[in-house]
């Protein structure tokens, strides 16, 4: 089950589950005067929330976001969660202010009336995520699937990998059993044989390569673009935009680097993630490097996801990708 379907007190009680950060965070006030920063009794907090994934989490391994926006008085304060959905509730209640998913739970958080807007996006990188099978399994397609037990976390930006996928081979996504679990519950499941394909993105694809042996049924090539967003609450973005485009100014800056460097991002993320430089290289060299400003072509791709799982009751109402365009991208792309 979704967070999104719980009430919006729950919810909250929930959230306070993930941890001492963003509980810290969400009691930050501000702005504070210029006489309160110089005296450095408080700084102004930004809260953002990432992923075990991507270049956010280099960025906060090197610390320039840190160190660009001190100057100004704001502390940056990162909130780590276990996937995009998680990450996305958290922006919905308040607990960050900015933060990196992939495709589909946007969708799922637009559909559940939280107050997000995209701000940028990475390249498609179709090859980060895949369908994987235990190395001994007896599949060996997509159209194999039907009937079998197939692991995802709900919401999240494999959950529309296995939509193509299944359309492709011609299976109708009713006719499998899809089970939704976060990505350590579904390893553990697919270690024991307890679900007989696991859909997932890096670096737990890694792992699953390099430590079970785990076999690809097909990846995102040719079925989706798999970008990674980066988001902000709308009211944040609304008051902070300078600050909105600090973050992505040093995102850029790191992807010029990592780009041309994948060893030199495995060296700096293999502590953070707790994984072996090998299955941190192979992520590192499957993502795609080179953010941008969100585009509405890009929007478009979206829209085509928001409607597949409107048209498959995965969401529970329409969802219009224009209403979370920045400025004078959402104006114009509404009819």
């Amino acid at each position: 089950m979704s967070l999104f379907s719980f009430s919006s007190s729950r919810r909250r009680r929930l959230l306070q589950g993930f941890g001492a950060a963003a509980a810290t965070a969400a009691l930050g006030t501000w702005p504070l005067s210029s006489s309160a920063q110089a005296q450095g009794a408080a700084k102004e907090p930004l809260r953002i929330g990432f992923q075990k994934y991507g270049t956010l989490t280099v960025l906060k391994a090197r610390g320039d976001l840190e160190k660009r926006l001190a100057p100004q008085g704001i502390a940056v304060q990162w909130v780590e969660f276990p996937a995009g959905p998680q990450l996305l509730e958290g922006l919905n209640v308040g607990s960050i202010d900015f933060g990196t998913v992939g495709e589909a739970p946007p969708i799922f958080a637009q559909a559940a009336g939280a107050p997000i807007v995209y701000v940028a996006n990475q390249p498609p990188a179709p090859a980060a995520e895949a369908i994987l099978v235990p190395k001994d399994s007896p599949l060996k397609s997509v159209a194999e699937l039907k009937g079998k037990k197939v692991a995802l976390n709900k919401g999240s930006n494999v959950h529309y990998l296995l939509v193509r996928a299944l359309e492709k081979a011609g299976v109708k996504y009713a006719d499998v059993n899809v089970v939704f679990l976060p990505p350590a519950d579904a390893r553990a499941a697919f270690e024991r044989g307890a679900v007989d394909a696991w859909v997932i993105w890096d670096p737990f694809f890694a792992a699953a390569e390099q430590q079970l042996g785990a076999r690809i049924l097909a990846d995102g090539t040719g079925l989706v673009s798999n970008h990674q967003f980066y988001l902000a609450s709308r009211g944040y973005s609304d008051k902070r935009p300078e600050v909105v485009a600090a973050i992505i100014d040093e995102l850029a800056k790191l992807d010029a680097w990592a780009a041309k460097d994948a060893k030199a991002v495995a060296t700096l993320l293999a502590p953070q993630l707790g994984l072996s430089f090998e299955i941190t290289e192979a992520s590192a060299r499957r993502f795609a490097y080179g953010v941008k400003p969100i585009s509405a072509e890009v929007a478009a791709e979206q829209q085509k996801i928001a409607d597949a799982f409107h048209e498959l009751k995965l969401i529970p109402k329409p969802v219009k990708v224009a209403d979370a365009l920045p400025g004078t991208l959402r104006v114009a792309q509404k009819p």
